[in-house]
């Protein structure tokens, strides 16, 4: 009978354990997403942004009691934070008829040539002048075309919608355009920069459109946002009231253990 009844009170504290562990890691994966949400809600309004999204992933996890491994707690499923991943959906446009406000519609990106050697690809299309005549992209760098800096001198230029540059002259440049598939996975630098190492060229069939005189918007939906962090607090107050009911069960297992002793 003792046998029986130490085995239950040990059964007892394992699931509690695993309730313990998994409310605490519930906890962790509410957190990271209300970070990402904050994120995104903060960047609703800038030009090109992606929002981000959390990737979660799962394992079974064995926990090991220490009598002389010869019995498990058996297994569970954990769920945690793998990764966050840009969401490369196409957003809306701001049309503000500005020559230096560019968009794009397809799934072509801008390359800007940064001031650390890099280029970058962006969706902002808030195009400026700098004081040596090139196309810039506020202080992320120059924009590029086929031919490297775009000189464009003055405010009188037309892009058309394959990215052709003109002037009174004639053409100035081709805008340098990067193919990024919309399920890639891109590394972001700062709110509205990616690093993109795949290559790509456009597939056939694959269409584009530049389109002078707006520039695209964030593709964060900022009331599906909210949303999504009322669910995500309530998670997480929930699972804090789980693991404070079984810090407190502990405890009092613990202290009963000391008086059976």
């Amino acid at each position: 009978m003792a046998l029986k009844s130490d085995r239950r009170r040990t059964e007892k504290g394992e699931g509690m354990l695993r309730g313990f562990y998994n409310s605490a890691q519930a906890m962790l994966l509410r957190q990271r997403q209300l970070d990402i949400i904050s994120n995104n809600v903060a960047n609703v309004n800038t030009a090109g942004y992606r929002k981000d999204e959390m990737v979660t992933n799962t394992f079974m996890e064995e926990l090991i009691l220490v009598d002389g491994r010869r019995r498990t707690s058996g297994t569970f499923l954990q769920t945690y934070a793998d990764e966050t991943k840009a969401n490369l959906e196409q957003s809306n446009f701001e049309y503000t008829e500005s020559k230096f406000d560019v968009g794009i519609w397809g799934n072509v990106y801008f390359n800007v040539a940064a001031q650390d050697g890099n280029v970058y690809q962006t969706r902002d299309g808030q195009f400026e002048l700098d004081d040596e005549g090139y196309l810039i992209l506020g202080r992320a760098g120059r924009v590029q075309g086929m031919g490297g800096d775009i000189l464009l001198g003055s405010d009188d230029f037309v892009i058309d919608a394959d990215g052709v540059i003109t002037n009174n002259e004639g053409i100035v440049d081709t805008l340098l355009l990067t193919y990024i598939p919309p399920e890639s996975d891109v590394g972001k630098i700062g709110n509205n920069l990616f690093n993109y190492d795949g290559g790509e060229v456009l597939p056939a069939g694959e269409t584009f459109d530049i389109i002078q005189g707006c520039f695209e918007k964030s593709n964060v939906d900022a009331n599906k946002e909210m949303m999504e962090a009322m669910e995500a607090q309530r998670h997480y107050e929930t699972n804090s009231r789980m693991l404070r009911y079984f810090d407190t069960m502990n405890s009092k297992m613990a202290s009963l253990a000391s008086l059976i002793k």
